[in-house]
């Protein structure tokens, strides 16, 4: 337990609360009726390993930050206060201070926002942690995260749309604001709120309002959609600010008041609208999920197209099963599944607890991406084996072991809804509210456009020449190539078109990333275009019959396949480094170097009082 100070300031108390008996999303405050029954009041929570109950009476209701925007003077006495309690290192802080700004001079104006956790009750980081590292508790209805479970995958700081938990880079486990709850045992409010010096940030019950306050807003400018999440925290802000307020940093958004009174996200157009190349940018930390998404995506194009051609009586599929490429050609797809999934523990901030990534199973769709994929390799392997008793050089040096066609056939089978699982839900892994440049329905035809394309581009290139050497006919199984590839290539354009198209209109963060596209990337971006163009035109002549015999078909087939493998890495990596979350809407000061600029150039990173300089920083 907190050990509470003889001079405790009477400030830091929790007050008695006076709230209603739902909030404002009609939930109960009550927690333990909340949870029907299932939770039990007096429940031990082990804070620091220590048994014991605190005194606080209201520990089983719903409490919340209550934020007075009008009162912060930007001091960051609560940032400080909160690093210091839960002894962070200078990389890490669950609480920021950050602003927005608008108008012209005389008429100029700052609101300073301190955010941290909003212990939502809808809480889309506990239900997308693969570990189950997070847990709602009916205690304050704190969202407690234990990052000795955490692997450090990182999706919880994805879905979250205020960017509450910290992935630390050094560690590889993620952390974030654990509401105090030590400090609320013993009646005491969290060390930021008693940090405060301008009475801004308060803490009771939620829906409990502070004295001397007013509202009790759900949002105020720049704050994420609140039916995201239902977040606990409520606002006042009664001083007005004008009806464009932009944000210090280096992202492209600002935020306009509608009809309705409320701020939204719209394009800031800070980077000008010249094109470059930035070639050297798309690596990010994110590459190794670019490798993993790629060459899954791959192995299942390539074993759908093998396998279900053969099953569903393809005569160049069945000639090719029957050959002795097939094993080969087999053993690349598990090899390629296997690629992936070692690129998806390698992504992880502690790799070698990749086993916690099936925990989760009921929620997190990272969990049920995960196990897919590792059926689709496990069923795909035991469909090689079974088959590779029938290899005409198998059987040259090992002699005639029978035959397990049947066998071969049931793993084939269960290869299959196994590989379109872990492929739907690695979709579903990107369709995240908190990322809109994301969300949309462009990822999945990205997706299923790259198995389609691959598929038929590697089964071309190990089939084509295998039928060949047996001075068979490749024709039909280049029209069956062409056709994938031309089917990938073209659903990919599609969604591409549509999702460019509804990014210029969508004023939101996905309008942000899609201008960055157009131009801090936007010669990239063009030549990924210009190289699906290509694609789709080499791919249809295949299809068409035009390209079949001689030089020139080889010719063209390494241009298709060069250029597939350039429009699936550039494209891939743009769909990584170019999204930007809903995250919350100030600078968050020395953490960002165009703030940095910024500050130079109005004179605050020379002002004393700040507390940094930023050159030393």
């Amino acid at each position: 337990m907190w050990q509470v100070r003889d001079d405790e300031p009477q400030y830091a108390f929790l007050k008695e609360p006076k709230a209603p008996e739902v909030n404002y999303y009609e939930a109960p405050i009550d927690l333990i009726a909340r949870s029907g029954g299932e939770a039990q009041p007096g429940r031990e929570m082990f804070i620091n390993n220590e048994p014991g109950v605190g005194t606080n009476p209201n520990r089983n209701k719903q409490h919340a930050f209550h934020f007075t925007a009008d009162n912060c003077i930007g001091c960051h006495a609560c940032e400080a206060a909160c690093s210091e309690k839960n002894d962070n290192p200078a990389h890490i802080s669950f609480r920021s201070v950050g602003y927005v700004e608008g108008g012209t001079y005389p008429d100029f104006r700052r609101m300073n926002i301190s955010m941290a956790c909003n212990h939502c009750d809808n809480p889309v980081c506990l239900k997308g942690c693969p570990t189950r590292a997070y847990t709602k508790h009916a205690e304050y209805g704190a969202v407690l995260q234990d990052p000795e479970t955490c692997f450090g995958c990182g999706y919880c700081t994805w879905v979250c749309p205020y960017n509450a938990p910290q992935l630390d880079p050094i560690k590889g486990q993620v952390s974030k604001c654990n509401m105090c709850v030590d400090r609320l045992e013993v009646n005491l409010k969290p060390a930021c709120v008693s940090a405060c010096l301008g009475n801004a940030l308060n803490f009771g019950v939620v829906e409990d309002l502070p004295e001397n306050r007013e509202q009790g807003k759900v949002s105020i400018p720049g704050f994420p959609d609140p039916e995201i999440t239902h977040p606990n925290i409520r606002f006042q802000q009664v001083k007005t600010m004008p009806d464009e307020v932009t944000r210090p940093d280096g992202m492209p958004v600002k935020y306009h008041r509608d009809e309705d009174g409320q701020y939204r996200p719209v394009v800031d157009q800070k980077k000008g609208v010249e094109r470059h190349w930035n070639l050297k940018r798309l690596s990010s930390r994110e590459n190794p999920l670019v490798i993993f998404t790629l060459v899954s995506q791959a192995a299942l194009g390539l074993f759908f197209s093998a396998f279900l051609g053969a099953q569903l009586g393809f005569e160049p599929a069945q000639t090719l099963r029957a050959s002795v490429m097939y094993v080969p050609l087999v053993t690349l797809a598990v090899a390629f599944a296997g690629l992936g999934m070692l690129m998806s523990a390698t992504h992880l901030g502690k790799p070698l607890r990749f086993y916690r990534g099936f925990n989760n199973l009921r929620h997190s769709p990272v969990c049920r991406e995960g196990l897919g994929m590792l059926l689709f390799m496990v069923f795909t392997g035991l469909h090689m084996l079974a088959v590779l008793p029938e290899n005409a050089v198998f059987q040259s040096v090992l002699g005639d072991w029978g035959s397990y066609t049947a066998l071969a056939s049931v793993f084939g089978w269960l290869a299959v809804p196994s590989g379109l699982v872990g492929l739907y839900y690695m979709y579903r892994c990107y369709r995240i509210p908190a990322r809109p440049f994301w969300d949309h329905w462009q990822t999945a035809t990205a997706f299923v456009g790259t198995s389609l394309t691959f598929g038929g581009l590697l089964l071309g290139l190990v089939g084509v020449p295998t039928l060949m050497l047996g001075g068979q006919d490749v024709s039909t199984l280049t029209v069956l190539c062409a056709a994938l590839v031309f089917a990938g290539c073209l659903l990919e354009s599609l969604g591409l078109w549509r999702h460019g198209s509804e990014m210029n209109v969508g004023n939101n963060e996905g309008s942000a990333s899609h201008y960055v596209q157009c131009t801090v990337f936007g010669k990239s971006y063009a030549l990924r275009n210009a190289l699906l163009g290509v694609n789709l035109a080499v791919s249809g002549g295949f299809l068409l019959g035009l390209f079949n015999a001689g030089p020139l078909m080889l010719v063209l087939a390494a241009v298709l396949s060069l250029s597939t493998f350039a429009v699936a890495v550039i494209g891939r990596a743009l769909f990584y480094v170019l999204v930007i979350p809903t995250t919350m809407p100030g600078a968050f000061f020395w953490k960002n170097k165009d703030f940095e600029e910024h500050a130079r150039e109005i004179g605050l990173a020379h002002m004393p009082q700040v507390g940094v300089v930023y050159h030393n920083h």
